[in-house]
């Protein structure tokens, strides 16, 4: 299973690295439906490339 870090996530968007946490986030200016990062250590977050890949489908189907 691959792992992308936040850095690679705001990257991959071409946003900035406080969006993706925005994004992810339970605030007003969440995306619903975003992926939700996995905690692999006491500082490591990732999130599953898997579940971004379908999430990028889920919005090109939706478009």
């Amino acid at each position: 299973m691959k792992y992308l870090s936040v850095k690679d996530l705001a990257i991959r968007f071409g946003v900035s690295i406080q969006t993706i946490w925005v994004w992810s986030g339970d605030g007003p200016y969440c995306i619903k439906g975003f992926p939700k990062p996995v905690k692999l250590g006491p500082q490591v977050v990732r999130w599953k490339l898997d579940d971004v890949e379908a999430w990028e489908a889920s919005r090109e189907s939706a478009a």
